[in-house]
């Protein structure tokens, strides 16, 4: 059974025993987290696709770690001007392991 789910602006397909990195939420390591944005679940039966998100359905996933993505280097420049600007950044993310997935 998989299910497509919604979070930070982004949507995940996402199966049970599956881990993946989504933009960071505001739990703790070993939190759990249900996340009821759920578009399309699909299993042996068919699937369901909400409008825009189906009734009743809810994904149960456990907070692993949260975390910041390694450094993106960032360099603009204007040629001729010597206009130059370098910048870093760090994403951060939150890793989840999905637990189980309730249509």
């Amino acid at each position: 059974m998989y299910a497509v789910i919604e979070t930070g602006g982004k949507q995940y397909k996402v199966e049970a025993g599956q881990e993946l990195y989504i933009e960071k939420l505001n739990v703790e390591a070993d939190d759990k987290v249900v996340f009821d944005k759920v578009l399309a679940v699909g299993g042996d039966d068919g699937i369901k696709v909400g409008s825009p998100y189906v009734k009743g359905a809810k994904v149960n996933a456990k907070v692993i770690k949260n975390g910041k993505a390694k450094k993106v280097t960032v360099f603009t420049y204007k040629p001729k001007k010597n206009e130059k600007r370098k910048m870093g950044h760090r994403q951060p993310y939150t890793k989840v392991s999905i637990t189980d997935i309730k249509a």
